[in-house]
């Protein structure tokens, strides 16, 4: 028999759903069939089961976060098991060692994490036994089939292996060191708060800081521009007064002065440009791009984002979600034919089909095997869906993919751009721009008319037509500060390393692979920066709180905040996952890196004036919590056994200092607050007291809460219904 280990339990019964099964404690058993002659186990992890050790499980004197212990750098890295998933982890082991077992069959995600999860499980299990990696980019039952058909060698994905263990440690050295650094150093300076630090999440906050500093000095000026409405030939159009390209004037009085010099003037047609441009339709989706694409649309974050795409995957309607390619290869391509037959019986997609253009199986722009990495873009798949079975978000980025994939298979737009010089008696020179589409293209697919971006239509003009200024005025405006990101930009900025691009770059720039993380974690660094009070979103703007300001001003512009440095990091990592570069070497320049941060740190320490800084804004965020009740132990983590606590907005565990656990629970859920009772009650296995008054889309209800051991997620549970007797 074999054993099948999935990521996670929804994965593990899509993986077994095409055979005949019976579902048990933990695993689902698979009768024998031709693909499993002899039966086989199917089981899952519950994301990561195993953790590497904290500071003090390899020397005591760890655990007490003092400067003269720094850098904290072990000889070897060891993991354990997390306490809250002993129990799962008990029942994949015991499977494996089942003598009946000949084979394992290593079937998380796709990438560098999913190799990682399951082959630690594997080595805690301590079991030897032959290994093979089912590789597949949907969870469609024609894709579940072929994939166990054409597994791979073990082999064949270790490097990735290697380089998420690389990734794993060399982020706990930095973070442990450079948390612990800083942390202390402000607390010398009567700074008491845990400053959290790492190689991802520290570059993009001081991304997000520059901006606010940049908003923050930037000192609005006035100017004036002037306009004319020309009568020219019987024709009536607008133009604005420019000079050396500039059309701004510094003073009021100046700008009526131009004004009055052009009333009632002759006017005449100097120059007539027209260019023809054509845009190509966009690419398809990659992780990002739909992150961003969704945060414009609908207000989504990137997590929202991930989170649907994910259970749209695990559904088996779109191809898995975490890619970071934006292309699709020849086999693929061979499948949007069928995909397309479906789609076009469901009535939201009916007016798109046919397209004009029947294939996209010889267009490189997107079909393109040596640009596709570890998955190929997010596509739907031959498994179309019955809308009415999805919710409202989910609707809404599936139609997004659907649609990306559509309009690939559309021409061009193209659009004329005229720009008309006027000259006002021969002297003040206008100018006017207009748009005209020419051809629609994909725009039809992707684009409906708003208001917002109406296209300003000429009359035909030429050159040497003259007239008169029939009206000229000025207006007043004011220089703006650059706007904040939003998280979809902040997204694509992470993409870039921070690097900056013009709006026609983005297509080139999301189809490339380096910068801050990757494509599965920029969602969480944004979440990690909002949880630990450094940053907020409001209106889908993002903000750099003081806490935040405080951690990037210290560090200055050393290589902790540099996203240059983490974008070759990533490189590196990816190098070694390709099997070019030895995880050995990349950890020895880790370690190097941790003494530098740590050597900068205390060198820079003596030049901070922290004199202006509000330390209760930094220290104390503003909570609705009784402060009475802030501090309160309410029971024991769920992950590594410590101590859980009241924080205020949330309880979390008191680890969190020491080994950086980041187990939490909310403090609010659905506009109820959660007591120290309900919390407790929740970490000792038992359901809270009934809690009245939850309200979800303008409905209220009543109801338990109770934790899932193996979702590791809270749920409700809901009061039995009372007969009424009648």
């Amino acid at each position: 028999m074999k054993v099948i280990i999935a990521e996670k339990p929804d994965q593990a019964m899509k993986l077994a759903a095409p055979f005949r099964s019976k579902k048990s404690q933990g695993f689902i058993e698979v009768a024998p069939n031709p693909l499993f002659p002899k039966g086989a186990y199917f089981t899952w992890a519950v994301g990561h089961i195993c953790e590497l050790l904290p500071p003090e499980e390899y020397n005591p004197a760890w655990k007490t976060w003092r400067i003269e212990t720094l850098p904290i750098i072990p000889d070897h890295f060891l993991y354990r098991v997390m306490r809250s998933k002993s129990k799962q982890f008990t029942i994949i082991k015991n499977l494996l060692r089942k003598p009946e077992v000949t084979e394992i069959i290593h079937a998380g995600d796709a990438g560098r994490e999913g190799e990682l999860i399951i082959r630690n499980i594997i080595e805690m299990a301590k079991v030897t036994k032959p290994l093979k990696r089912l590789w597949i980019s949907s969870l469609t039952e024609k894709a579940v089939r072929e994939g166990f058909q054409n597994l791979l060698l073990e082999q064949d994905t270790r490097n990735l292996y290697y380089e998420a263990k690389a990734r794993a440690c060399a982020d706990w050295i930095v973070g442990m060191n450079a948390s612990r650094v800083y942390t202390l150093l402000l607390k010398q300076k009567g700074i008491s708060d845990v400053f959290s630090a790492g190689r991802v999440q520290t570059p993009t906050l001081a991304l997000i800081v520059k901006r606010e500093k940049e908003i923050a000095n930037f000192k609005s000026q006035a100017f004036w521009e002037v306009f004319a409405d020309f009568q020219i030939a019987g024709k009536q159009f607008e133009g604005k007064w420019m000079k050396d390209n500039e059309p701004r004037v510094s003073t009021k009085e100046m700008a009526e002065k131009i004004a009055a010099f052009c009333r009632n003037k002759p006017a005449e047609i100097a120059e007539v440009e027209i260019e023809k441009k054509e845009y190509q339709p966009p690419l398809l989706f990659n992780l990002s791009s739909l992150q961003a694409t969704a945060n414009k649309a609908f207000k989504f974050s990137p997590k929202k984002t991930l989170d649907v795409a994910q259970s749209l995957y695990t559904k088996g309607i779109i191809s898995y979600p975490r890619s970071d390619s934006s292309y699709i290869t020849k086999g693929e391509a061979q499948t949007i034919p069928d995909i397309f037959s479906k789609l076009q019986k469901l009535e939201d997609y009916q007016a798109y089909f046919p397209t004009p253009i029947t294939s996209i199986y010889n267009n490189f722009r997107y079909v393109n095997e040596k640009k596709v990495t570890d998955h190929y873009a997010i596509i739907p798949t031959e498994q179309v869906p019955d809308s009415n079975k999805l919710s409202g978000d989910e609707k809404k980025i599936y139609d997004l993919i659907v649609k990306r994939l559509i309009a690939a298979h559309y021409q061009p737009a193209i659009f004329n751009y005229t720009t008309v010089k006027t000259l006002v008696d021969k002297r003040a020179e206008f100018i006017t721009k207009g748009k005209v589409m020419i051809q629609e293209g994909w725009r039809k697919v992707l684009f409906e008319e708003d208001g917002k971006d109406k296209d300003v239509i000429l009359p035909p003009l030429e050159k040497g037509e003259s007239g008169v200024v029939e009206k000229s005025y000025t207006k007043e405006g004011k220089t703006q500060p650059p706007k904040r990101y939003t998280e979809g930009q902040l997204i694509t900025l992470m993409k870039t390393a921070g690097k900056h691009i013009e709006n026609d770059e983005l297509e080139k720039i999301l189809a490339k692979t380096e910068g801050l993380g990757t494509e599965a974690t920029r969602a969480g660094i944004i979440t990690m920066l909002k949880d630990r009070n450094y940053i907020k979103v409001e209106k889908n703007q993002v903000f750099a709180m003081e806490k935040g300001i405080l951690l990037i001003d210290v560090i200055g512009d050393k290589i902790l905040a540099s996203p240059e440095m983490t974008a070759k990091w990533e490189q590196r990592l990816h190098e070694i996952g390709q099997g070019q570069a030895s995880p050995a070497s990349f950890m020895l320049q880790t370690k190097k890196l941790s003494q530098k941060i740590i050597n900068d740190a205390k060198e820079q320490s003596g030049e901070w004036d922290l004199s202006n800084v509000n330390v209760e804004n930094v220290s104390s965020p503003k909570s609705k919590y009784k402060k009475k009740e802030i501090g309160t132990v309410v029971g024991t983590c769920k992950k590594c056994g410590g101590n859980v606590i009241n924080k205020g907005k949330f309880y979390g565990c008191a680890n969190y200092k020491t080994n950086g656990c980041q187990f939490t629970i909310s403090g609010k859920i659905l506009g109820k607050t959660i007591s120290n009772t309900n919390a407790g009650k929740l970490l000792s296995g038992n359901k809270t007291n009934l809690i009245k008054g939850f309200k979800k889309d303008n409905k209220t209800f009543d109801a338990y809460l109770k934790w899932n051991e193996q979702t590791q997620k809270i749920e409700f549970e809901f009061p039995a219904k009372v007969p009424n007797g009648n």
